[in-house]
């Protein structure tokens, strides 16, 4: 692979919206994206995944795997600490080397609110939006700092922006209204 290949492949892989983990026959991970590390970092993987990783092997090793698994391989779950769904997508590489990858997907708050229409309305930037966009996904200041990397006092003045901007005195009061007003948000 060349050079410049290598880094196209590298930024695609770490900048994607879903995480990523492939794991080799022995279950271990032999790749993790950005995201699937930000995950790792919030949550332990669900045992889910080691079992059907290791039924997923066992498929492959004694030439079955279109009949154990003849449809897409996956899985939802919640987590106690988020208020998110997660949904685990499993891709399968018999030959040459077996792998299994698993695509993490958030299911996200966020995404049931129209947050180009409160930018428009409230005068946000497009940083505020970020950072609105994770608050509503239940991140913590930390976590959000983390994710955008920048500063967590960055993440603070923004907070005190679109507090401004919208209204609100504090993060319960902003969760509130903007999951109490979403659907003025999608239609107006």
């Amino acid at each position: 692979m060349t050079e410049k290949k290598h880094d196209l492949n590298e930024f695609l892989l770490n900048t994607m919206p879903v995480g990523a983990i492939v794991f080799n026959h022995a279950s271990d991970i032999v790749f993790c994206n950005k995201h699937a590390k930000f995950f790792l970092d919030r949550f332990t993987l669900p045992g889910e995944i080691a079992a059907i990783n290791a039924r997923i092997f066992d498929a492959i090793k004694s030439a079955n795997l279109a009949e154990a698994f003849p449809g897409e391989v996956l899985f939802s779950k919640t987590f106690e600490t988020s208020p998110s769904t997660w949904i685990f997508k499993f891709v399968i590489r018999e030959t040459p080397e077996p792998l299994v990858a698993v695509f993490i997907i958030e299911d996200t708050i966020s995404s049931s609110v129209d947050l180009n229409k409160i930018r428009q309305q409230s005068s946000l930037t497009r940083r505020e939006v970020d950072v609105l966009r994770r608050v509503l996904d239940g991140l913590k200041n930390l976590e959000i700092a983390q994710n955008l990397e920048i500063g967590e006092q960055t993440v603070k003045d923004h907070l005190s922006n679109i507090y401004l901007k919208l209204g609100v005195e504090n993060r319960f009061a902003l969760m509130r209204s903007l999951l109490n007003c979403s659907s003025s948000y999608h239609d107006s």
